[in-house]
């Protein structure tokens, strides 16, 4: 049996990890490419997009995967509804590896927005902002009516912060609430903005912003792709099985 994973998240990881162990299987990952040195998968590894929804509908066809599993971050809108279309048309079984989102706890101060238009509106001149969305959501807020912008990534930046009142930091997560309260404190932040990316890798910035007191700009996910769910790496390793 072959698998397409859609690859670049914790659980994806883990799922190739998993399924790699099986001697029925033979699973490819595919990574978007966005990070230039991605942790490393088990099993085949393709990098780069498919070109396109043609190109993408013959590479799963030409290849003869028997079911893909899209394990894509939560606002990887586009692929996820995109591949779940093209597994639809051609009745290739498709499971959406989608992990439950944050909610709020007792001492969080939580701003819900819908998308990175809302976040501007969140925010006043006098903050220094820690802009956990990564870089690739900088254009979509374009520049925001503060102080400071302190914009977290994995890579270096090949060019400067796009505008005048940021900068970039560099980091691979995970990172400890230690770690988070220490760079919020010297940095002097005064409001933390992320994306309900929902697991358990990135939740340490949520407490220690819940530490420090610290308002959180928190973005919405956008709308999913209809089809089967599966929450956990188990549930996600189940639906393998019963194919």
């Amino acid at each position: 049996m072959r698998i397409l994973l859609l690859a670049g998240t914790y659980e994806a990881r883990q799922i190739a990890q998993r399924l790699g162990r099986d001697g029925r299987l033979e699973v490819t990952a595919s990574l978007a490419g966005a990070t230039r040195v991605p942790l490393p998968l088990d099993g085949e590894v393709r990098v780069g997009g498919f070109g396109g929804q043609v190109e993408q509908q013959n590479y799963i066809m030409n290849n003869g995967f028997d079911g893909v599993i899209d394990a894509t971050h939560p606002f990887a809108a586009r692929i996820s509804a995109r591949t779940q279309m093209i597994c639809a048309a051609l009745n290739v079984p498709y499971v959406q590896v989608l992990r439950p989102g944050w909610a709020p706890g007792p001492g969080d101060d939580w701003r819900m927005v819908t998308s990175e238009a809302g976040v501007p509106g969140q925010l006043a001149a006098n903050m220094r902002v820690f802009l956990a969305t990564g870089p690739g959501s900088v254009a979509a807020m374009g520049r925001l009516p503060v102080a400071h912008v302190l914009c977290r990534r994995i890579d270096a930046a090949e060019t400067p912060y796009p505008h005048d009142n940021g900068e970039w930091l560099i980091g691979r997560p995970p990172f400890s609430v230690e770690d988070e309260v220490e760079t919020f404190r010297q940095a002097g932040v005064d409001i933390l903005v992320t994306k309900n990316a929902g697991g358990a890798g990135g939740f340490a910035k949520l407490e220690a912003a819940r530490a420090l007191g610290l308002p959180v700009v928190m973005i919405d996910r956008p709308p999913q792709p209809p089809g089967e769910k599966a929450e956990t790496v188990e549930a996600a390793l189940d639906w393998v099985e019963r194919l």
